[in-house]
């Protein structure tokens, strides 16, 4: 009995599913067409790595003295250090101080962030003037990213819809409601790339030969690129 009500059902599902009217979309004539479209942001958040080891500072200064100096040099830039710069870690070998008697090295690793890529060059220039050159580019992002994303993808599904049109316009036919969108491939470039793939990705240009002045530093743009396949049902 229950194998026979499994079949009855299963007869009955196929026979609702198979009535006028019902059809899945993959039974319906359609247009399959894919739409691409793309999109290069100029980043406006630029991390950098800054370490102040005590080790490498010059004039016996300690960390926490030349950390007070780069806070206010980088106050001096315009830079809101309040927000823009946090401690990413802290240690020190005082550990060995006690077991080998070696002098107490400590070392501070910082995060900064900054908006745009000229005033990178003058953050280099600052540093350097204090001594610190232990600096480098961890990665580059943009605030709005998941917003040009999706601007993009809504482009790549107009790009879909006009190709479906011009399509299904030149054989006397037209393109109806979308039966079925999928998103194939999205790639973004230039974005959280780090280290040395960053700085091989970043131009220097020198202001007429003078090397007090802060460099002109320009960043590859994000570029985002996405392709979506839509089936439009053919009237």
């Amino acid at each position: 009995m229950k194998n026979l009500f499994i079949l009855m059902l299963a007869t009955i599902s196929l026979t609702a599913f198979s009535q006028p009217g019902n059809k899945n979309f993959i039974d319906q004539n359609y247009i399959e067409v894919t739409g691409k479209a793309e999109m290069e942001i100029v980043p406006d958040e630029i991390y950098l790595k800054i370490l102040l080891n005590e080790k490498e500072l010059k004039g016996n200064q300690t960390v926490d003295e030349v950390e007070q100096k780069m806070i206010s040099k980088l106050e001096a830039t315009g830079i809101d250090v309040s927000r823009a710069l946090s401690v990413k870690d802290m240690v020190s070998n005082f550990r060995q101080y006690w077991i080998l008697g070696a002098d107490i090295n400590a070392q501070k690793e910082y995060q900064l962030v900054v908006t745009a890529a000229k005033t990178v060059g003058r953050v280099f220039q600052t540093l350097h003037s204090l001594g610190i050159s232990n600096i480098s580019i961890e990665r580059v992002d943009h605030s709005q990213l998941e917003k040009f994303k999706t601007e993009v993808k809504i482009n790549a599904i107009k790009a879909a819809k006009e190709k479906a049109a011009s399509l299904t316009q030149a054989i006397g036919q037209s393109a109806g409601q979308a039966l079925y969108i999928q998103e194939l491939n999205s790639h973004i470039y230039g974005a959280y790339k780090s280290g040395e793939s960053m700085m091989a990705n970043m131009v220097v240009k020198a202001r007429g030969g003078n090397e007090s002045a802060a460099p002109q530093i320009e960043f590859e743009k994000i570029k985002l690129e996405y392709s979506i396949l839509v089936r439009f049902e053919l009237q």
